[in-house]
């Protein structure tokens, strides 16, 4: 029986801390956003936004694309999105933090939780970020070879003998 080489991982354990937190907050992302898009109303309600349950189902459908993309293999993407989204998020709820706002206590916490929250998004975001940036793998498996084959091509346009 072959034994596998030293360092080479596979599996769950081959993911790095970050990667794994950015794994949770995709789902995170998913399970929030179907919240939003089945109970908009009521979180309307909730946050005495009447009327902004149509924003509320927009931002749902954004934070399920965004945690499928944290998912994905370009989990850099859908960690930036899930950034931007909380800064919708809070811009909205900064606007629903008025003095007339009966639920004003509701949207408070609710700006706390997602400060909290785009604190982790952020922290990910920069950290898988920078993890992916290092050392950036050539996907084709050809290292430098497209680059000098274009060179060599260019060359040979160029030579005498193919001005014919």
């Amino acid at each position: 029986m072959a034994k596998r080489p030293k360092g080479v991982k596979s599996g769950p354990k081959a993911l790095a801390p970050s990667d794994m937190v950015a794994r949770k907050l995709g789902w995170f992302s998913i399970a929030l956003g179907m919240a939003e898009l089945i109970a908009s109303e009521r979180i309307a309600r909730a946050l005495g936004m009447p009327g902004k349950e149509g924003v509320i189902r927009a931002y749902g459908a954004r934070e399920v694309s965004s945690g499928i993309l944290s998912l994905s293999a370009d989990k850099q993407s859908g960690l930036w999105s899930r950034v931007a989204g909380d800064g919708l998020d809070i811009g909205t709820l900064l606007w629903a933090f008025r003095h007339d706002n009966p639920k004003r206590d509701n949207v408070g916490l609710a700006l706390v939780l997602v400060a909290g929250v785009t604190l982790i998004d952020l922290l990910t975001a920069q950290t898988v970020s920078a993890r992916h940036a290092r050392g950036r793998p050539n996907r084709s498996g050809f290292r430098g070879v497209l680059k000098r084959c274009g060179g060599l091509a260019r060359k040979d346009m160029s030579s005498p003998a193919t001005q014919n």
